[in-house]
């Protein structure tokens, strides 16, 4: 019985070695759940007869370090949660904590071992998040959207003096305006419906230019487009007290003024929408001019160069115009029981019946952790405890080699005394 006894912990403490083994090599795994062996008593009948490794648990739920990788496509989550991977071969959902993405040649978000990521399709042009499923990545081109807007907004000196010349427009567009008849002047690049450029300029002057007589308050603007004047100039007066725009109207007119550019034909057969150009937020107070916000919408047509995440989880698009679009957003899912999944491999687990049904949700919302970017969670594994395992588990098997030892000694004697 000592010697069956003796050997039954002899066999157990193997099982335990192999899970701490496990453990100490997947100590730099991605993602990597510690395992520890539970211990429980043989008992045949009535009668204790020994141990043996009853159950192997993981520590799910212990997260583990963070590492910045600088790799746009890298995320880890921070808190409770796992992504959501659809394996190809079996359909078979499945859950990890390893977030290695990248772009398959079919053009959809997989994950390090070739499953596709579950997500929300997020529609570009309203931002509206799909049903859960697969994220597809658009790795075409996208089209040229034309200019409807330009914002500026910037202080207009009240120290300009009225130009000394009167504004005289160009005559053709390879004409510069005299620059003894205006203050100041802005570019802004705008697009044609094929995403044609174009320069729309903005000259600033002083009202009163040539009359020698500048009027406080008051600036004219005119508008030239690729060396031609187009549209009606604008008059902006400001307040001789608070500096602030009047007109445009901040409130009446929301602060713009509208260039009726609607069906001019460019070179390349392209056509130009109107342009409404906002300036609220500039102001008219003394010192120096400056000019904080100038900026026009729309953009060229351009090619797939690349994905990345976003801090929310978004599937951040960029193309070769510079521009970028949120074509999707990770899933997270949580469980009722995370303990309880049943394991495929050591970073990656299925539903079971008692883990529970998972509640998928974006990423930060409801129980759901938030995304770091460029970054990826390290094992859970603390090598100090294993190491002390190690030992623990030596002395124990030193102490059942013990215990049939003494018994083989025994029976030696006994044998000879017979």
């Amino acid at each position: 019985m000592s010697f069956d006894i003796a050997l039954s912990g002899i066999q157990a403490i193997n099982d335990s070695l192999d899970v701490t083994s496990h453990n100490i090599a997947n100590a730099g795994t991605y993602g990597y759940k510690a395992s520890r062996a539970n211990f429980s008593t043989l008992v045949a009948g009535n009668q204790q007869t020994g141990v043996k490794v009853g159950s192997t648990t993981q520590n799910i739920g212990l997260q583990g370090g963070i590492l910045n990788t600088g790799r746009g496509l890298d995320a880890s989550i921070n808190g409770k949660g796992f992504f959501i991977a659809k394996d190809a071969s079996t359909n078979e959902t499945q859950y990890t904590r390893v977030g290695i993405f990248d772009a398959s040649k079919d053009g959809f978000l997989v994950d390090a071992s070739g499953r596709k990521v579950q997500g929300y399709p997020v529609d570009v042009k309203t931002g509206t998040m799909g049903a859960q499923g697969d994220l597809a990545i658009p790795t075409g081109a996208i089209p040229a959207v034309v200019s409807e807007k330009v914002t500026y907004v910037g202080n207009l000196s009240a120290d300009w003096e009225a130009p000394s010349a009167t504004w005289v427009a160009p005559a053709t567009a390879a004409d510069a305006p005299d620059t003894a008849t205006f203050n100041m002047s802005k570019a802004s690049v705008i697009y044609d419906t094929l995403g044609g450029k174009h320069t729309l300029t903005q000259y600033f002057a002083r009202t009163g230019g040539g009359t020698g007589a500048s009027t406080p308050n008051s600036v004219d603007v005119h508008y030239v487009l690729d060396g031609l004047e187009v549209g009606t100039p604008t008059t902006m007066t400001f307040s001789p007290t608070t500096g602030q725009m009047l007109t445009p109207d901040p409130a009446a007119d929301a602060g713009s003024i509208t260039l009726n550019l609607a069906g001019t034909t460019t070179a390349n057969g392209g056509t130009l929408n109107d342009i409404v150009i906002n300036y609220t937020g500039t102001t008219g107070f003394a010192g120096e001019a400056t000019t904080s916000t100038n900026n026009a919408d729309g953009y060229a047509s351009g090619t797939f160069s690349g994905v990345t995440l976003g801090q929310d989880g978004s599937l951040i698009a960029s193309y070769t115009n510079g521009q970028k679009q949120t074509v999707g957003r990770l899933a997270v899912a949580t469980f009722p029981d995370e303990g309880a999944l049943t394991a495929v491999s050591d970073t990656s687990w299925t539903t079971s019946i008692t883990s529970g049904e998972p509640l998928v949700t974006a990423a930060g919302v409801g129980m759901a952790g938030s995304i770091n970017v460029s970054t990826l969670e390290q094992s859970n594994v603390d090598i100090t405890s294993e190491l002390v395992g190690l030992m623990t588990s030596q002395r124990n098997y030193q102490a059942n080699s013990k215990v049939i030892q003494t018994e083989s000694t025994m029976l030696q004697s006994l044998m000879q005394a017979i």
